[in-house]
């Protein structure tokens, strides 16, 4: 099966684009930090953080929802890392993913199994692991 999905980004001024989603999502602006743009919205590596980090989130309450398991409040937190490549050109390096999980281990069946596969559903984090290193920890309440 194979699926497509457009985004749109039409610069607005300086380094500040229209991120358009599509109908029925809102658009926001996203913008490079000083000294090139004005930080008036997400850069490209807060987006890439954020995609990463709300797959995975997603990906791990879809694994416990498999098992009928409620975790609470779900709160992942990405941490890129960036560094120069062999050109000198800026890349992401890494991301560390920091998951947790509102209720303790103890009261969610299944969580080892469940810790075991859910990164394999994350499309993002599979694409982004290409290229990137990522590393996912998950802590529960």
């Amino acid at each position: 099966m194979s699926e497509s999905l457009s985004i749109t980004v039409t610069r607005q001024q300086g380094y500040q684009f229209l991120v358009d989603f599509g109908a029925g999502m809102p658009d926001i602006t996203a913008d490079l930090p000083a000294p090139l743009g004005q930080g008036a919205g997400p850069s490209p590596e807060h987006l890439l953080g954020a995609a990463v980090a709300n797959c995975l989130g997603a990906s791990l309450l879809f694994s416990l929802q498999k098992y009928k398991q409620d975790p609470g409040t779900v709160r992942a937190t990405a941490t890129l890392t960036q560094g120069r490549n062999a050109e000198g050109r800026l890349r992401v390096t890494h991301i560390d993913v920091a998951i947790e999980l509102e209720k303790p281990a103890a009261e969610l069946q299944h969580l080892e199994r469940v810790l075991a596969q859910f990164e394999s559903f994350c499309t993002v984090t599979q694409s982004v692991k290409t290229g990137i290193d990522v590393a996912v920890n998950v802590r529960t309440g």
